[in-house]
């Protein structure tokens, strides 16, 4: 049957702009009752756009919570009931001002599942139409185009910290390897 918790009680502790926090009593399959806490957060999207030769647009902010300037793949929150793909469109735009000819679903990752029921959902954009970026009020980032062979390099010597932007370009250029784009 494999293995399974079930909740008994929750109370809720914070509810936030972006996530709740709630501590739950949960049963495990041997009859112990174990504390556990949770984040609840809406989900996101992570686009990872590839450019005609061969390059990804990064997008480079300040991460307030781990205090340093990360260099990432474009993405953005799920807005409430909005379908991934639909904000992958939108998160594409507004940091890129790109349109993509195509978006390839690369599947969904659960970032931190120790603590946090967050869903990210992956898309690989391609044959790319620029325009004009249109950020969020306070949205602060610059974009940069840089190969993809170098971004792996970077994921290899921990340059790339960011979970989200590791996991979308090695799933993107595997996709890329297998369909024959860019060789």
């Amino acid at each position: 049957m494999g293995f399974f918790e079930r909740q008994i009680e929750t109370k809720r502790y914070y509810e936030g702009i972006i996530v709740n926090v709630r501590r739950d009593v949960a049963e495990m399959q041997n009859g112990a009752r174990v504390p556990r806490e949770v984040v609840e957060h809406p989900g996101g999207v992570g686009v990872v756009p590839i450019t005609d030769d061969n390059k990804v647009l990064m997008v480079r902010q300040y991460r307030y919570p781990v205090g340093e300037e990360l260099l990432e793949i474009p993405a953005g929150k799920l807005d409430n009931d909005e379908d991934p793909l639909e904000c992958a469109v939108r998160e594409l735009s507004e940091e890129t001002g790109c349109k993509a000819g195509k978006l390839v679903d690369l599947g969904a990752i659960y970032p931190s599942p120790g603590f946090c029921r967050e869903t990210l959902f992956l898309y690989l954009a391609l044959d790319l139409q620029r325009g004009e970026m249109h950020l969020d009020q306070n949205e602060l980032l610059s974009v940069e185009a840089v190969g993809i062979e170098e971004l792996v390099d970077m994921i290899m010597e921990n340059k790339l910290p960011d979970a989200k932007s590791v996991v979308g370009i090695l799933k993107a250029r595997r996709y890329l390897e297998k369909s024959g784009i860019g060789n």
